[in-house]
């Protein structure tokens, strides 16, 4: 279990004082200039030995990946762009951080701006949060009023500014190009890749987009070494995270962990375990809604890190659990999600266009067990031919729950097909 001395975020429950002067009592902002002064190479190298990888979901390694910004200037301008587009069904754990703890994500962003040779960074904050965009704001303006932004930032002799850009509530800009899109004035579709945004991003300038609290967490990282950090977890998929539970435990909420940590300890410690206990338990998704359904007798022994989850056909994603008790009707909710991914398609590319209305039409059918048993595998089918073939991961989100459900469940699915077709269905509350 994490000490409380070892967690970044002092203030994710909102406790405590989340202004400027809380923070650095807090120990933000200490030493900043310093930090600045050891140079843009050695703040990467110090990123890369943490074995920091991308909190977002695709788990990229950040300092890498800080790495591919141009060491010279050609003389376009460079950017750092903040993805605080929190979309993901399920997932709500930078939420907290933008509302509570709103420096550590400021003085995030002028480290690895400086790191990168960028002049600005835009944080892109999603349409619904309101109340989080007028925190943010508020942390800017005391950044700005202090001198820790803007003109010689921290009187390091580096100008960087930092904006917030409010978005319209698209669940497709929360991919890194239709983000740039989005920023730019545009409508919210993805980019075809090459080139990177590293090459040619916001304003065809290098960029690099980062979630939230991978940016969130450099500060301190910095402060307390490398080594410090990547003393938690296993190899490959070390750190602190923040994970968060929703759905069918006693106590939801958002926690910091070292990574790693067993599925049952997350619930069982921090979530208060599963409604009815955990015999009761029936599938969890690990990572936001796009992540395949992990079956209850796997969650006993799974691990929660990119390794772990990978080796159950699933993935870590953003580590916001959604716990599903027995009491769940497990192919409406999968339906449920393929009507949100068909709803939030930008209709750009023909697979992701048509498949996921075909296949949300299909799950329709299965919900209510009037479909044949031969279309399960057809589904399946349609589910392949939509991974993997389109420009960006929102087709292979919305295949994955379910392929997820077919794998786990086809017992279920066909029990129910079989109940309509001899007129059991009554006792089935599938209406």
């Amino acid at each position: 279990m994490l000490k409380d001395q070892d967690r970044i975020f002092t203030n994710i429950y909102g406790m405590h004082d989340r202004s400027l002067k809380g923070a650095m009592a807090r120990g933000h902002w200490d030493g900043t200039a310093a930090i600045l002064a050891n140079g843009r190479d050695w703040i990467i190298e110090q990123v890369k030995a943490s074995g920091l990888r991308g909190r977002g979901g695709a788990g990229f390694p950040t300092g890498l990946k800080w790495s591919f910004m141009p060491k010279q200037s050609d003389g376009r301008p460079a950017y750092l762009v903040i993805n605080a587009d929190e979309s993901e069904p399920g997932t709500c754990k930078d939420r907290e951080v933008m509302r509570h703890d709103p420096h550590t994500l400021i003085e995030g962003a002028l480290i690895a701006g400086f790191a990168m040779g960028a002049c600005a960074a835009y944080i892109y904050i999603r349409g619904e949060y309101v109340r989080e965009k007028e925190a943010l704001q508020a942390a800017i303006d005391e950044c700005y009023d202090a001198g820790l932004i803007g003109k010689n930032a921290c009187k390091s002799g580096y100008d960087f500014n930092v904006y917030l850009a409010h978005g319209a509530g698209a669940y497709i800009c929360g991919e890194e190009t239709a983000l740039l899109e989005s920023l730019e004035g545009k409508k919210g579709m993805p980019r075809m890749k090459p080139p990177f945004p590293a090459g040619s991003g916001l304003y065809g300038c290098p960029t690099t987009v980062n979630n939230v609290e991978s940016i969130a967490v450099v500060p301190t990282i910095l402060r307390r070494g490398a080594d410090w950090y990547a003393s938690f977890g296993r190899p490959n998929n070390t750190g602190v995270k923040l994970f968060a539970m929703s759905g069918h435990v006693n106590t939801p909420c958002v926690i910091e962990e070292s990574m790693s940590i067993s599925m049952k300890e997350l619930i069982e410690k921090h979530g208060g375990g599963v409604r009815g206990g955990w015999s009761n338990l029936k599938a969890v998704i690990p990572g936001g809604a796009s992540c395949p359904v992990i079956p209850a007798h796997l969650c006993e022994d799974a691990i929660m890190d990119y390794d772990g989850m990978r080796e159950l056909q699933s993935s870590f994603g953003t580590a916001c659990l959604i716990v599903m008790d027995q009491q769940t009707d497990i192919i409406k909710a999968i339906w449920r999600l393929s009507k949100f991914f068909k709803h939030e398609s930008c209709g750009q590319c023909t697979p992701c266009r048509e498949g996921t209305s075909w296949m949300m039409r299909v799950m329709d059918r299965l919900v209510r067990g009037e479909a044949e048993i031969e279309e399960i595998d057809m589904l399946f089918d349609v589910t392949k031919q939509v991974e993997g073939h389109t420009i960006c991961a929102l087709g292979d989100a919305a295949a994955w729950p379910i392929q997820g459900l077919i794998r786990h469940y086809r017992e279920e699915i066909e029990d129910r097909i079989k109940a309509r077709k001899t007129g059991r269905m009554g006792a089935m509350a599938a209406e």
